[in-house]
């Protein structure tokens, strides 16, 4: 690595870049996975996961991309949280947090919920230890794919297993409702008018893939997806 590869990692700037990039994959990440989630409502998640897993090399090669992007942006969005608070007295702080959102002031907290989230929802829908009874590796459906279509509707159906994805999901939100806006003023692309309208559209945005994925499960709790 040359040495000012160094220093844009070393950097607050560098760092924020990075943290702004990996946010922004995530965010795609987001957006296709709940492509993918929505054929359920069409009674296509079986389909579309027995084709996704038609080709592993490319499923996992995705898996890991999108570990290591996690890793990078949750690694320094820590680093950059425990800066911020070394760098400022507690006056300017506490001065801060009065034009400050409450989506901006938890952050750290909404990004924690949803990584310990992710960790849970991939125990539950990928490896499927949890719940086992339910999972898709040992029932097929009527084609004698993996009954992923069931197993994600059978686990919805308990009230408080939909309850934790809906809170999860709350904290997506929030963490989208800043983290967009964040990302356009780090890349430099927001100027002073056009900053109220990136600040909206993001909040419209995460609102809006926040129901995509609450949807789901309050379908299922409403009866109108059904085992």
């Amino acid at each position: 690595m040359t040495v000012s590869g160094v220093r844009f990692w070393q950097s607050s700037a560098g760092r924020k870049i990075l943290a702004s990039i990996t946010g922004l994959l995530m965010i795609l990440f987001v957006v296709l996975h709940l492509i993918g989630n929505s054929t359920i409502y069409f009674h296509w998640l079986n389909a579309y996961s027995a084709h996704l897993h038609a080709l592993p090399a490319f499923v996992w090669a995705y898996r890991v991309f999108m570990l290591v992007v996690l890793s990078v942006h949750v690694f320094f969005g820590i680093q950059l949280k425990l800066e911020n608070i070394e760098a400022k007295p507690l006056a300017y702080v506490c001065k801060r947090n009065l034009s400050a959102t409450f989506a901006s002031r938890n952050m750290i907290w909404t990004g924690t919920i949803i990584a310990i989230y992710l960790v849970y929802h991939l125990l539950h829908f990928t490896v499927q230890v949890i719940n086992p009874e339910f999972s898709a590796i040992q029932h097929a459906d009527a084609l004698g794919r993996p009954d992923v279509y069931e197993m994600v509707v059978r686990n919805f159906q308990n009230f408080s297993i939909s309850l934790v994805y809906i809170f999860a999901m709350t904290a997506l939100a929030l963490h989208l409702t800043h983290g967009i806006q964040s990302l356009f003023q780090t890349l430099g692309l927001n100027t002073e008018k056009a900053m109220p309208i990136i600040i909206k559209a993001g909040a419209i945005t995460a609102i809006i893939l926040s129901l995509g994925y609450i949807s789901i499960p309050l379908l299922v709790l409403a009866g109108v997806l059904k085992g």
